[in-house]
């Protein structure tokens, strides 16, 4: 019952471009697909919208900013929010300094979170509830 391997949940696997480990991007990512990370970002990173896209951030990558995507495998440093829609996978060097919104989550053992952790749907129902106080409050 509890040896059982779970099989990974990303549906995208295919990564198209890389930030490589001698490379520091300043400025904000927008990209579509896969996007590998070994280098250093600063700025915001997000794959297309509507689109199933996968970043991947390698132990010696490192994201200064907000990162929005579909699915995500983590053993680098983030800091800034992190906002995954399907799937979040923290190995055991991650490490996070920022809220994270996530709709699946598997964390390896070392992986570690400074931040507050939210299930899409709950932070979803969140805002419905304080958008119908708002209104009521108003009206």
């Amino acid at each position: 019952m509890f040896n059982k391997k779970r099989k990974r949940m990303l549906e995208t696997t295919k990564l198209s471009s890389l930030i490589a480990d001698n490379l520091a991007v300043n400025g904000d990512i927008s990209f579509s697909g896969g996007l590998r990370v070994d280098g250093r970002i600063d700025g915001n990173v997000s794959g297309l919208d509507g689109e199933k896209n996968l970043i991947v951030i390698s132990d010696k990558g490192s994201i200064t900013g907000r990162v929005s995507v579909h699915d995500a495998v983590v053993n680098g440093t983030i800091t800034g929010d992190l906002v995954v829609e399907h799937f979040l996978e923290l190995q055991a060097n991650a490490r996070i300094t920022g809220n994270i919104v996530y709709r699946q989550l598997q964390m390896e053992c070392g992986a570690v979170v400074e931040g507050r952790l939210e299930r899409a749907e709950a932070a979803q129902e969140a805002k419905v509830i304080d958008l119908m106080a708002a209104g009521s409050a108003a009206g």
